[in-house]
């Protein structure tokens, strides 16, 4: 399942043909894929920087796909992107049902409340978020795999600046076409649109690099 083409790390296979690291790191993509709808409902604050929460399993997104293009090539961490949508899908059906679902009369007004609250989007919140989301992680991969170069691994001090800038051009690219999509026309987008770009842009830079080089040690490590 790796690409001996762009990459030199060649691991071990279980029994299914598959590198425990790719395992590994597939399930946590899946997850990562559902929970970051959830999370950004609570805004955080970091001294001046205000952004949602569901940038933190976003970065956890593109810190994985780096990893995988890192160890296993390019096209395997593009398929791993592509398939994420099937856990985001059905969480998404299955939200529906779940609302459309009569409450039990024992069930809070309060909790009930909440509940639809925090999970109704609206039509276009819930259309925005997957656009975004194709968007940005394919092109995530596509900047960080070139910036590796032909005959290169692209490792040690590289690695991490790789990870920097396709996580810093990929997340203002999501926050563009997600606030867009979601908010255009409902209120002036522009203070939000460059509020949050700026959030997510320093927080590329400041978390992406360290947790790249962590996940690809650990990988190593999965499949020493």
């Amino acid at each position: 399942m790796t690409d001996s083409a762009t990459s030199p790390f060649t691991p071990p296979s279980t029994d299914t043909g598959m590198p425990r690291s790719l395992f590994v790191l597939t399930m946590l993509y899946g997850g990562m894929t559902v929970i970051a709808g959830v999370l950004a409902f609570k805004q955080f604050a970091l001294g001046p920087i205000v952004v949602e929460s569901g940038i933190l399993a976003f970065l956890l997104l593109v810190v994985i796909s780096s990893t995988l293009a890192q160890l296993f090539g390019k096209s395997v961490a593009n398929r791993v992107v592509l398939w994420g949508f099937m856990p985001l899908a059905i969480s998404i059906v299955l939200l529906s049902i779940v609302l459309s679902l009569p409450a039990s009369p024992d069930m809070p007004a309060e909790n009930l409340a909440a509940f639809n609250l925090v999970h109704g989007q609206t039509p276009r919140i819930m259309a925005a978020g997957p656009v975004a989301y194709g968007v940005s992680l394919l092109l995530n991969v596509w900047i960080f795999d070139r910036l590796r170069g032909k005959g290169t691994t692209g490792g040690g001090f590289w690695l991490m600046a790789r990870g920097a800038i396709a996580s810093a051009i990929s997340q203002a690219v999501d926050t563009l076409i997600f606030i867009t999509l979601a908010f255009y026309g409902e209120f002036p987008i522009g203070p939000l649109l460059v509020g949050q770009a700026v959030a997510k842009i320093v927080l590329s830079l400041v978390l992406v690099p360290f947790l790249i080089a962590g996940a690809v040690a650990l990988a190593k490590r999965l499949d020493a």
